[in-house]
């Protein structure tokens, strides 16, 4: 759902400081790392919480479609790697729901990282700090079989079309800067309202982050097809980064955590083990 440009690329020596940095014991909390509760993670996530990036169902009525404290799903997993790094086993994590749209806004945080699918962009980095990227990733659109748009080959052929996307996502910005459709797009508070719309079909395409377009056609719209990925590159690079409170100082310890984690090779295990179903989609250009 979708992201930006990100201008926090450490250099080799930094890199080099960082994997020389130890991570505190399990069951404590590092002066360096402070969280919000001593002795406990908390991340926070939307609700209803969809795979690919969490699985496993839910335990109690608390979470819809799925429960992030199962530890799959790739954002699920890769939050408890993250912890882990940080010296907090799976029983010191607490998940909190917190709404899309408020895990960046601005003011203070009730957790200590948030992670949904949220891309890097300046202007939001402008209020809360971002984690370097772990995940990089392209849009796609979702239509649905046997419409006029589902025959589109090109970027050019879609702008004639209603679109929609999910309200303060880069989807949406993306639909703006790099389709420029006729028509002004359509925006909903969250990601399955839009998918409703495009079931109904009220508006003929739907801009998502791919992994979700996979989920989208595979169980929300069955007469859905992802009809193709946007290239990421120079300006539409895109990647997604956890989200902390502006001026964390967690905001470097999380920092190290996923630079090991790329480094090691965690983070390419956990997309292959989750997202692996998220490729093959024609390039649209």
């Amino acid at each position: 759902m979708t992201k930006r440009l990100l201008p926090f690329l450490a250099s080799a020596a930094a890199l080099a400081a960082v994997a020389a940095t130890a991570v505190a014991a399990p069951g404590t909390t590092s002066a360096s790392c402070p969280t919000v509760t001593d002795g406990q993670l908390t991340i926070g996530t939307d609700n209803p919480a969809f795979p690919p990036w969490f699985g496993g169902g839910t335990k109690t009525s608390k979470w819809k479609i799925n429960d992030p404290a199962t530890g799959k799903g790739y954002e699920s997993a890769v939050a408890y790697a993250i912890a882990k790094r940080l010296g907090f086993g799976k029983s010191q994590v607490k998940w909190t729901f917190v709404p899309f749209n408020k895990s960046f806004a601005p003011g203070s945080k009730s957790f200590d990282f948030d992670i949904n699918q949220i891309s890097i962009t300046p202007a939001r980095a402008k209020v809360v700090s971002f984690s370097r990227p772990y995940y990089d990733v392209n849009q796609a659109i979702v239509v649905n079989k046997g419409t006029k748009i589902a025959t589109v080959r090109g970027i050019r052929g879609l702008a004639r079309y209603k679109l929609g996307a999910q309200l303060g996502t880069t989807s949406y910005a993306f639909i703006k800067s790099q389709i420029k459709p006729a028509q002004q797009p359509a925006v909903f508070n969250s990601n399955a309202t839009a998918v409703l719309a495009l079931k109904n079909k009220q508006i003929d395409g739907l801009v998502v982050d791919l992994p979700t377009a996979f989920f989208v056609t595979a169980v929300q719209v069955p007469n859905g097809k992802i009809l193709g990925q946007f290239e990421n590159k120079g300006k539409t690079t895109d990647h997604f980064g956890v989200v902390l409170a502006k001026g964390s100082p967690l905001t470097a310890c999380v920092n190290r955590a996923i630079t090991s984690l790329r480094a090691n090779g965690t983070l390419k295990r956990l997309q292959q083990l989750w997202l692996a179903k998220a490729t093959g989609a024609p390039i649209l250009k």
